[in-house]
């Protein structure tokens, strides 16, 4: 019959006691030995005289180092480490064995990231070097990762203050114009339905949804003078209008949280033909989703009532996207879209009575 031991030495007093380690021999001699031993120099010892329950227990308990003999029934310690290793990578595992001529091939000590190997000895002293040195990593390691989640803490709040502040920007340039408002929440919408009819994966209809929230907002940098005018454009007017895109993605480069926007906000007014701005790219040069948003962008600027003219009837409207297929818009998308309108208006009557 196995003899299943859990020997668990406390020394609150001693700052080794905030290390926990699991000690996995088949021997219980050994478990009573190392615990009286480690429980001298203050650490928290929990013994397992079974390999298959030490597995479990590193499972569902935390232990910042193992002590593992190697030669063991029913399973070796190196089988011990690999069934660990497949749920937890970070554990430090250092390995003992009391026959050196069975002692595990180098290569299968580096495979299964055993940090140090040593044989067993009446004399502890050898373990003890090794045990510290241990300590003395995780320490470094548990500093890395305080300090990293520090970062990342730091980074979300810097990223949400951010977003907050683009989020007013936005809806300042909206607020501008009585005729725009609600226009980027609809073409974000209005995006995320030809995203989804694509069906593009998650993470594109998320990069579209927040991409049509801040397309134009490189307008806040366009005088109201201009922003604002209802008679025809001068040439100087429209060429300072024409910058918005990449003003916008100016604003937007600031935080690495916008940075996969970018393409959609810098690229909206490319043309299919060429023909467009800032860059003149043609086809598939221009970024998918700025493709997309470029169409649902067409579209609402088509079927919403503006200060110098009313809204285009949606007969009008498509007439207009099959015309402008193939030139200013991708020939390859405007039908999914067309398709929608067909199909599936409802969806867009849904998003243009709520905004």
């Amino acid at each position: 019959m196995r003899i299943n031991i859990n020997k668990t030495i406390r020394t609150d007093s001693d700052p080794n006691n905030t290390y926990k380690i699991i000690a996995v021999d088949d021997e219980m001699g050994i478990i009573d030995s190392l615990s009286v031993y480690l429980s001298r120099v203050g650490y928290k010892l929990v013994g397992v005289t079974d390999p298959e329950e030490a597995i479990e227990r590193v499972k569902n308990e935390h232990f910042d180092l193992m002590l593992l003999d190697f030669i063991m029934t029913p399973i070796h310690g190196d089988k011990v480490v690999e069934e660990i290793r497949k749920f937890n990578k970070e554990l430090y595992i250092l390995l003992l064995t009391g026959h050196k001529e069975l002692a595990p091939p180098l290569e299968i000590i580096k495979k299964l990231d055993i940090q140090g190997y040593c044989e067993k000895s009446d004399k502890f002293d050898q373990l003890l070097l090794l045990i510290e040195s241990g300590i003395k990593s995780i320490k470094q390691m548990n500093l890395i990762k305080s300090i990293n989640k520090e970062l990342e803490d730091s980074k979300e709040l810097l990223e949400k203050a951010y977003l907050e502040t683009i989020e007013t920007l936005r809806y300042t340039v909206e607020a501008k114009d009585f005729y725009t408002r609600g226009h980027s929440d609809r073409v974000s919408e209005y995006s995320v339905l030809i995203g989804s009819k694509m069906n593009l994966p998650d993470e594109e209809i998320n990069k579209l949804r927040i991409g049509g929230l801040f397309h134009d907002i490189g307008k806040i940098g366009i005088p109201d003078s201009i922003l604002l005018k209802t008679d025809k454009l001068t040439n100087e007017e429209y060429s300072e209008i024409k910058n918005h895109p990449s003003i916008g993605a100016h604003i937007l480069s600031n935080a690495t949280l916008f940075k996969e926007l970018i393409p959609i906000v810098k690229h909206h007014h490319e043309r299919y033909d060429g023909k467009g701005y800032p860059a003149n790219l043609e086809g598939d040069n221009i970024p998918l989703l700025a493709r997309i948003t470029s169409i649902a962008d067409t579209f609402d600027a088509m079927v919403s009532r503006r200060s110098y003219r009313d809204a285009l009837s949606l007969e009008y409207t498509k007439e207009e996207l099959k015309k402008c297929s193939g030139t200013q818009l991708d020939p390859n998308i405007v039908p999914i879209f067309l398709d929608i309108i067909e199909n599936e208006y409802n969806k867009i009557e849904e998003i243009q009575a709520k905004y």
